[in-house]
């Protein structure tokens, strides 16, 4: 049944590319206009203009420039709202940000609805639909969003009175809406279901989880378990509990006066009532004593996702930060850093690799990574801890030192001509009790710091020997290689979620072999008398893709002819047929030749049952082991075709029935990708048991499921059918 999923590809990655793109002004991945930065005295360079051939060495440093970021004026609303202006009349537009500055909460067994509560704050109000609220905003060109710690717009000055009517009903009038409630949680449905096959998103819950422990609010993710369980009244009581204007500030940037600011904070929030906040410590997580080994197994994958990463004490606007941002820099904050060089330009593993060291008020982070070839991944290990190391070992050239000295303030110099940033400045200054000069000083700062503090920082905070090495990947060609990092050769193994996985009893029967295990698949499903038998075969089967459902048929005949078209509302959307010789494919009207590639795909799946010409066609089998899969014992075939195609596939210990089917394919931005085929429901038809249901992860952002609704074997399929 397996041979329906090549259709499936091809129609969907044709659909996928006429789909249109769609966008949603009010969404919160677009950026805020605010104030334009006044720009830096021009009478004096940032660097002196070098002579002389400069390609021989780094430019030299100069005096750092006086950075004239604009004055932030600060007051107080009687409610204890605390209001930052930072005036700019260069453009005609204004921003506003509501920020409540609440300590983080443990969310516990409801992960995420934090994050649900600021969705759902702008999807209506006691006077106002979220209809309603998307069309005013519409109207007046402007942009609001909501978050988990407040309500941020923007839009021409002229119409700053009219988004602030929105804007503080949407803040102080929510109603939090059942139905948006599910409409929200399917939207994050959606995500999590594109994120379970996704290395690096994976890799990114874990090495949370890791860094921070499930206790801490850090470490908590959000689940399909702690998705279900999210409801209204949580969201509600976080609202009510935290959204009070004492711990809250409203930043405006942009063409307004600081009289319209007050005058305006007055009228749309000075009736925000005050009320008490509970505040909320946590300890302090730590990193390991020695640095472990932490494994994630995605089976199939040709490559591994490396995280080194642990938690570090280091708080914002501490003399550390600059200094360590430094060092970070050096070691894999940007393209040219010692790690990029080294597995990107030096051996060729990864298309980067890089770094980030992370101040926090609660706990700051650590995380070195890269996406590497599985044969490689403990060589790239190797090198990205000689490089930590190397870091806090040997002090640091000048002429290297200059020029990430000079990219950062380039960053920092560029960062200025972004909206929002200067609103960032001033409200971090006021959460984090900044000095007033603290940006305006920033470059005068960052060409101060000597080689002698970078390796003091390196020392402090990069740390190769208490480290979490996380891999995702391959159990079966990866782990026994990461053995090596750790003292006792011991690996922690986790589900995608961070949950510690007891290892099970994974060796293999006396003399068992992978043509034994075939051969009781074969008679599990029916015997080779009964497949043998079967001449012909016809299916039908349904499955729904981005919105589109999809009827689909299956014709084969002889073990050499095959056919699938796919069709939707009645309409023939695709279609593909093999004649035993030749074949072709046709979707959207037009028509094209099978590659040599796809014809033996095709030919194989004309075969029936491909797995009873495994000892006959050419086939090499081996079995690899025993993986888990889905809460079962698997024993694992890797399958090499004549052509050299390589599968992997799953066989359950105990029922004998294949489970699963693992192959690299192009994906949708034509890279390759790992497909995923996860097998079940099988039913008897005329003595031999099929599956009725497969779910394909892999080649699209969400997985989707393929339902069979009818099988007949025998029962007549016209030669008509393979006709070219």
């Amino acid at each position: 049944m397996k041979n329906i999923f090549f259709s499936i590809i091809s129609l969907s990655l044709l659909m996928a590319a006429c789909s249109p793109k769609t966008g949603n002004k009010t969404s919160a991945a677009q950026t805020t206009p605010t104030a334009v930065p006044t720009k830096a005295s021009s009478k004096a360079p940032l660097i002196p203009i070098p002579t002389g051939d400069v390609r021989k060495s780094a430019p030299s440093a100069g005096s750092p420039p006086k950075i004239q970021i604009g004055a932030a004026e600060t007051f107080t609303l009687d409610n204890g709202l605390t209001v930052i202006l930072v005036e700019n009349h260069k453009l005609p537009t204004v921003s506003y940000r509501i920020f409540v500055d609440n300590d983080p909460v443990l969310e516990k067994d409801a992960a995420g609805y934090l994050d649900l509560t600021g969705e759902l704050l702008s999807k209506g109000s006691k006077t106002r639909t979220k209809a309603q609220i998307d069309e005013q905003v519409d109207f007046l060109g402007a942009n609001l969003f909501s978050d988990a710690n407040g309500v941020n717009g923007n839009c021409l000055s002229k119409h700053s009175d009219k988004l602030l009517t929105i804007m503080s009903d949407v803040l102080l009038n929510p109603v939090f809406l059942p139905e948006e409630l599910e409409k929200a949680k399917k939207r994050a449905e959606s995500n999590l279901a594109s994120q379970k096959d996704d290395a690096n998103a994976i890799a990114g819950k874990v090495a949370s989880v890791l860094r921070y422990g499930k206790n801490h609010p850090y470490g908590e993710i959000m689940t399909d378990a702690t998705l279900a369980k999210i409801n209204l009244e949580q969201i509600k009581t976080y609202y009510n509990t935290y959204f009070k204007p004492n711990i809250a500030y409203l930043v405006v940037t942009g063409d307004v006066t600081k009289a319209q600011v007050e005058k305006q904070a007055k009228q749309y929030f000075g009736q925000w009532a005050k009320g008490d906040v509970p505040t909320h410590t946590y300890g302090i997580p730590r990193a390991p004593e020695k640095t472990q080994v932490d494994f994630v197994n995605k089976p199939g994958a040709v490559q591994s996702v490396i995280n080194i990463t642990y938690p570090i004490e280091l708080k914002p606007g501490t003399p550390d930060v600059i200094r360590s941002r430094v060092a970070n820099s050096i070691l894999g904050g940007y393209f040219n850093s010692r790690l990029n060089a080294n597995l990107r330009e030096g051996h060729g593993w990864t298309y980067g690799s890089g770094s980030s060291l992370n101040p926090d008020k609660l706990v700051g982070s650590f995380n070195a990574s890269a996406s590497v070839r599985n044969a490689v991944t403990d060589s790239s290990i190797i090198e990205a801890l000689k490089e930590m190391r190397r870091l806090g070992e040997e002090k640091v050239g000048e002429a290297e030192l200059q020029v990430v000295k000079n990219v950062m303030a380039g960053n920092f110099s560029r960062s200025l001509e972004e909206p929002g940033t200067v609103a960032t400045f001033a409200l971090n200054t006021a959460r984090y009790k900044l000095p007033a000069d603290y940006y305006e000083k920033y470059l005068e700062v960052l060409q101060s710091i000597s080689a002698d503090e970078v390796q003091a920082m390196a020392k402090k905070y990069i740390r190769p020997d208490k480290a979490h090495i996380l891999v995702v990947g391959n159990k079966t060609d990866v782990a026994d290689l990461l053995k090596q990092f750790t003292s006792d050769g011991k690996i922690n193994f986790y589900d995608a979620y961070g949950n510690a996985l007891k290892q099970p009893n994974t060796a293999l029967p006396p003399g068992l072999k992978a043509e034994q295990v075939v051969e009781d698949y074969l008679n599990a499903i029916g015997g080779r008398a009964k497949l043998n038998a079967v001449q012909n075969m016809q299916s039908t089967s349904s499955m729904s893709l981005q919105g589109m459902n999809f009827s689909i048929k299956t014709y084969q005949k002889d073990r050499n002819k095959y056919a699938v078209e796919m069709s939707m509302n009645g309409k023939v959307m695709n279609k593909q047929i093999y004649d035993g010789l030749t074949g072709t494919q046709s979707a959207m009207g037009q028509v094209e030749a099978l590659d040599s590639a796809q014809l033996n795909d095709f030919k194989e799946q004309a075969l029936f049952c491909k797995e009873a010409t495994y000892k006959t066609g050419g086939y090499k089998i081996e079995l690899k082991g025993i993986e888990v899969i889905n809460g079962n014992n698997a024993y694992v075939i890797e399958v090499l075709r004549p052509d050299g195609k390589k599968t992997t596939e799953y066989y359950d210990n105990k029922t004998s029935l294949k489970i699963r089917e693992i192959s690299t394919g192009k994906g949708m931005d034509g890279n390759p990708n790992v497909q995923t085929i996860d097998i079940g429901d099988y039913k008897d038809v005329n003595g031999v048991k099929l599956p009725y249901a497969m779910t394909v992860s892999g080649p699209f952002p969400v997985p989707f499921k393929v339902t069979v609704s009818e099988i007949k074997l025998n029962a007549g399929v016209d030669d008509v059918l393979f006709k070219l």
